[in-house]
């Protein structure tokens, strides 16, 4: 390959330079529970984890620019990739421009539910936000509020953090690029672009019946500006629910893998690799409700992003 360099594979993507100043995101079916990849794919996830993304990509551009440049494979140099991952790349494919991406998760909470809730229940605070007391899990806040963590390495979790952390650890990247101001007006640029992008999307999702709990952003720096990268607003970085059912004070049903971590729950499984293999009921079931948060945000047809590569 000449024109492309394969650099990595992630729980659920495959990353390619492609030239000097470019990237090719390819997202795979594959599913990852408890920082476990599955044996078990779950077809046309990535398809589904690519089309929200470039859907809310579009929806958010007002808010922050992205590092989307192109979806077509065509846009894709002659044996950029190996055959058989570019004969499959319709769909699944994001070429970005290249970002210096920072070194937190963005998370912004809605909603009282994951990580967020057992801390708010040992500390009364999440991420150094103090919260009222009493509040039940998956209760709504009184106003959406930025969570950040680490990035963890490969086998650890991700660590909440506060804002001041937060400023520490993207430092060094402010002082590297030299045109975003200081570390904390870098911080304080992201929190301001991350509670604008949520609160545009849970309003989205609002009019399709979909409570945004929770949601991952990515951001990076490229040539001086802040962008918005990776993936956005899918049910692998985002906790959806259905509002119909939405019942504060217990754990909700969501759009996204937890039907098989509910599944797996229940198996003689240590939670280390390779995993057990999926029946195929839990695929079928886990794809439904993917494609059902994708037609539901985009109100667009899952079958004719399949069929044409377009969300009407």
């Amino acid at each position: 390959m000449t024109d492309s360099t394969y650099l990595r594979s992630g729980k659920v993507r495959d990353l390619y330079a492609v030239g000097n100043d470019r990237l090719l995101l390819v997202a795979s079916d594959r599913l990852s529970a408890f920082d476990v990849v599955l044996p078990t794919p779950i077809v046309d996830k990535g398809r589904v984890l690519t089309g929200l993304s470039r859907f809310w990509f579009r929806h958010t551009a007002g808010i922050i620019p992205n590092h989307l440049v192109g979806t077509d494979p065509a846009d894709v140099p002659a044996g950029a990739v190996p055959d058989d991952v570019g004969a499959d790349l319709r769909g699944r494919m994001l070429l970005c421009r290249r970002a210096t991406v920072l070194p937190i998760e963005v998370v912004v909470r809605g909603y009282l539910a994951g990580s967020g809730w057992k801390e708010y229940g040992a500390t009364g605070s999440i991420c150094g936000v103090r919260l009222p007391a009493g509040l039940r899990e998956a209760d709504r806040l009184p106003e959406p509020i930025l969570t950040p963590a680490t990035k963890a390495e490969a086998g650890h979790h991700d660590e909440n953090i506060d804002f001041g952390r937060m400023v520490a650890e993207i430092e060094g990247v402010a002082v590297r690029d030299g045109n975003v101001g200081s570390p904390r007006d870098l911080a304080e640029r992201v929190r301001e672009v991350a509670l604008a992008l949520y609160r545009a999307a849970a309003t989205r999702c609002e009019r399709a019946g979909i409570v945004l709990a929770d949601t991952k952003f990515e951001l990076g720096l490229a040539d001086g500006e802040l962008i918005l990268v990776d993936e956005v607003l899918t049910p692998d970085s985002s906790r959806f629910w259905d509002a119909a059912t939405y019942a504060p004070g217990g754990p909700q049903p969501s759009f996204d893998k937890q039907f098989v971590r509910d599944w797996l729950e229940g198996q003689p499984w240590d939670k280390t690799a390779p995993g057990p293999e999926l029946p195929p009921d839990v695929v079928a079931g886990t794809r439904a409700r993917y494609v059902e948060a994708f037609e539901r945000i985009t109100e667009a047809s899952f079958d004719r992003y399949l069929r044409e590569d377009v969300i009407a």
